[in-house]
């Protein structure tokens, strides 16, 4: 059982050409804002991070940090484990720690593993998964994110000052429909057609997207060729041949806390038979919540408790760049500079 199967008590690089040095339900407001672009030369500065977790004291403090480097920012995206467990009680301490904290009006919000939980437990103090789901039901679970992110679907489209944001997710928690599964992500005809429209359509307008979820693709970013991470995906192929089509899409992914001073924090993927040979950017969101990284036999260690990353985003009219952040030491970790095929 690994460490997700239950809740236990400076330097620079470039995308030069589009490759990479270190390797290789939207509403009507929300489409009237993102139809406006950016004023022509202006950068839209934004933040990602995502694996909250309950860790509310290191969530405040990205929130201070963040406001301090970027007190204009366009927007938050949070890429899933908002909550430790996903009790509505563990959701509304999220909204009151926003509350205590400066941030952007403007928050994507995607669903991630840990807002599953709530079934291994009998009561919020009593671990019991021999007895899953303890009488919680799988809609409920989907009721109370919903309720949270006031929308009514997982996927959704936000602008940040022009720029388009899609949160992607799974339409089920797979251990109610596979006992041999968990936390495998499960898409729906409707969310993948969804994704494809939303993408030609930012294309045709020449606009880069970005695109948020907590589970990350294999073979992409750090951590995602251990083991662990292989199969977070039922349709993983699927997935990846839509992004694939597209060279200014940019997907961030959380869930592996693996730290951003790894080399592979940013990657570029191509996708065989989609016909882009310069493949689409895949960034580490890394986490709020503790660290870990690579044991050297296959697993994980921790890198402890004083651990506190996220990601500040500038999107510019001819590049995007990404900058990585420590929030504990409010310190600049490194930062990667992406042309845009879509400046042309």
């Amino acid at each position: 059982m690994d460490r997700r199967s239950f809740m236990a008590t400076t330097g620079t690089a470039s995308l030069v050409g589009g490759a990479l040095a270190a390797g290789a339900g939207l509403t009507a407001p929300a489409a009237e804002a993102a139809e406006h672009r950016p004023d022509k030369g202006r950068t839209v500065r934004f933040n990602i991070i995502s694996d909250i977790q309950g860790d509310l004291a290191d969530f405040g403090k990205a929130l201070d940090d963040l406001h301090r480097i970027n007190p204009g920012s366009a927007g938050l995206g949070i890429a899933g484990d908002i909550t430790p467990r996903g009790y509505d009680f563990e959701y509304a301490a999220v909204r009151q720690t926003l509350g205590r904290h400066p941030h952007p009006k403007n928050i994507a919000w995607a669903i991630g593993n840990h807002e599953f939980y709530v079934p291994k437990y009998s009561d919020p103090n009593t671990l019991a998964q021999a007895t899953w789901p303890n009488g919680t039901t799988e809609d409920s679970l989907f009721r109370s994110f919903y309720n949270f992110a006031e929308r009514n679907k997982v996927y959704a489209e936000t602008s940040f000052g022009g720029v388009p944001v899609l949160s992607l997710g799974t339409e089920r928690y797979s251990h109610y429909h596979d006992a041999k599964l968990w936390d495998e992500v499960w898409i729906s005809d409707e969310q993948f057609a969804w994704l494809e429209d939303r993408l030609a359509y930012w294309a045709r307008r020449r606009r880069p997207v970005m695109v948020l979820t907590h589970h990350p693709l294999p073979n992409t970013v750090s951590g995602t060729h251990n083991k662990l991470y292989l199969n977070d995906y039922l349709q993983p192929d699927r997935l990846l041949s839509i992004l694939g089509r597209h060279k200014d899409v940019f997907l961030f992914s959380g869930h592996t806390h693996w730290d951003l001073n790894l080399s592979d924090w940013v990657v570029r993927r191509v996708v065989p038979g989609t016909g882009n040979l310069e493949g689409f950017t895949v960034v580490n969101t890394s986490a709020v919540q503790v660290g870990w990284m690579d044991d050297g036999k296959g697993g994980e260690v921790s890198l402890g408790d004083a651990f506190n990353q996220g990601l500040q985003v500038e999107v510019g009219p001819h590049s995007v760049v990404i900058k990585a952040r420590d929030f504990t030491t409010g310190t600049w970790l490194k930062q990667l500079t992406v042309p845009l095929h879509t400046s042309a």
